[in-house]
């Protein structure tokens, strides 16, 4: 199933919140190698996630992670704008209606369906938010994993070659995409739906203005 925690949350979940960390070590320092420091604890957190961001997360059925991604309003501190501006020629990515997806994150051996879930919540997250556009920095290896749930991005730079290649991306969410990722995730949109309102309730406009 699908959680939505924003950062001040994550201790309701604490299950969820230790292996979440301990997976994102585990793929991004052990498995792509990326030079990022890593806790005591063995967690891998950076100066984003103390700005309570929203983790969409896939909890599998023992409670623990199984997928998640970190998402941030354009608007304030991101990734992008901080530290891959030179991509953009020097440009910005800020707007009210993009927000920011970074540490897309898959646990070993995650389920095949877990990128498309968290995909079709991404969705949820635009169609019940009022969000256009997901903006994102990713490297060469996400490009097949995009294609394959059949939710690629609109590339605005790129820089490097081959499996060094950084890109940064706006991805958007129309109705016909979002069929193709249901179809993938193996979830109904009924399904999709029930989560988010579990998370948010109806009224999740004035939530998304406030929060």
């Amino acid at each position: 199933m699908i959680r939505y925690l924003y950062g001040d949350e994550l201790d309701i979940a604490p299950l969820l919140k230790h292996t979440m960390f301990l997976d994102r070590a585990d793929q991004f320092k052990t498995r792509l190698g990326w030079d990022v420091a890593l806790e005591d604890n063995g967690y891998e957190r950076d100066q984003y996630d103390p700005l309570n961001p929203l983790y969409v997360i896939y909890q599998k059925p023992d409670g623990t992670h199984g997928g998640s991604m970190r998402l941030l309003p354009s608007t304030g501190r991101t990734m992008v704008n901080e530290h891959f501006s030179d991509i953009l020629g020097g440009g910005e990515v800020r707007s009210l209606s993009i927000w920011e997806c970074t540490r897309f994150c898959l646990a070993r051996e995650a389920e095949p369906r877990t990128a498309a879930a968290l995909m079709l919540a991404g969705g949820e997250i635009m169609e019940n938010f009022g969000v256009k556009h997901f903006g994102g920095v990713f490297d060469a290896r996400m490009i097949r994993i995009y294609r394959m749930i059949g939710a690629s991005p609109e590339i605005l730079g790129s820089t490097g070659e081959g499996r060094e290649k950084i890109s940064v991306g706006l991805w958007s969410f129309t109705n016909e995409a979002r069929q193709r990722v249901a179809l993938k995730a193996g979830v109904s949109l009924a399904l999709s739906n029930l989560w988010f309102e579990r998370a948010f309730g109806s009224d999740c406009l004035m939530l998304a203005e406030t929060a």
